[in-house]
C-alpha cells in the first residue's frame, strides 16, 4: 500500500521523505492556507521533494475553470494529479483531462455511487473520505470495503486512495481491505512510528550496554 501525506508543510515533507516512507502527496486550499506564504511557492518545491505523485487541487467549481486551473496547475511538475471535486462539472473535467493525459484525483466522495462515476470518467484516484462518515455516524471503512469490491469486478485502473485518515487504525483497516493509498497527516504518520514497546526496550539495551561498558571501559560496538 502506498502513503501520502496530507500536507502542505514542507518541514514535514522532507521529513517522512528522508525516512523513505512517502509515495506521494496530497494537498488542498485548507492545507495551503494553514501554512500561510505564497502557495505557488510551496507546490513548486513539493514537486520537487517528492518524486511520485502529488496532488493539487484545483478551487473553481465550474468545468472550464476547472480545466484552465488543471492545465496550469500541471505545469509544475511531471508528478502532478489534479485534484477535483464530485460534482458533474468535475467528472466532465476528469474526463476532459484525462483524455489530454493529465492524471485526475476526484475528491470529496462519500459513497459507492460517486466511486463508481468517478472511475468510469477516467479518474486515476478516487478519494472517500472515512472520517467525515464516522463523524455523522457511519462507518467510513464500509465504504472502502464496497470500493473495493466494485473495482475488483472490473478494469477500471483507478486506485483508491483512503483519505480524512484521524488515527493508525485507520491505516491498518485500509490495508487489510486492499486500498491502494492512504493519504494522513503527520500527526498520524508520526503515532505509526511509535510503541510504547519500542522506547522501553531501547531504553533497557541502552542502559545494559552503560553497565557493560563500566566493567570494561574501552569495549565498543
Amino acid at each position: 500500500m502506498k502513503i501520502f501525506l496530507d500536507t502542505a508543510n514542507l518541514e514535514s515533507i522532507k521529513k517522512f521523505n528522508d525516512m523513505g516512507l512517502l509515495d506521494g502527496i496530497t494537498t488542498n486550499p485548507s492545507l495551503m492556507s494553514k501554512e500561510g506564504g505564497n502557495p505557488k511557492d510551496a507546490m513548486e518545491e513539493i514537486t520537487k521533494i517528492i518524486q511520485g505523485d502529488v496532488s493539487l487541487e484545483v478551487v473553481s467549481t465550474d468545468y472550464s475553470g476547472m480545466i484552465e486551473e488543471g492545465k496550469r496547475l500541471r505545469e509544475y511538475g511531471t508528478n502532478v494529479v489534479v485534484k477535483v471535486p464530485m460534482t458533474p462539472d468535475g467528472l466532465k473535467a476528469c474526463k476532459s483531462l484525462s483524455s489530454e493525459g493529465i492524471p485526475v484525483n476526484v475528491t470529496l466522495v462519500f459513497s459507492p455511487n460517486q466511486a463508481l462515476l468517478a472511475a468510469k470518467s477516467g479518474a486515476k484516484y478516487v478519494s472517500p473520505f472515512i472520517g467525515r462518515l464516522d463523524d455523522v455516524g457511519q462507518d467510513g471503512m464500509n465504504l472502502i470495503k464496497d470500493i473495493e469490491e466494485i473495482f475488483s469486478n472490473y478494469d477500471f485502473g483507478t486506485e483508491i486512495l483512503v483519505a480524512s485518515i484521524r488515527h493508525p487504525m485507520h491505516v491498518v483497516d485500509a490495508a487489510k481491505i486492499g486500498a491502494d493509498v492512504v493519504t494522513l497527516p503527520p500527526s498520524v504518520l508520526e503515532k505509526m512510528l511509535e510503541h510504547p514497546l519500542t522506547k522501553i526496550g531501547l531504553e533497557n539495551f541502552l542502559s545494559d550496554w552503560e553497565k557493560l561498558k563500566s566493567g570494561n571501559p574501552d569495549i565498543k560496538i
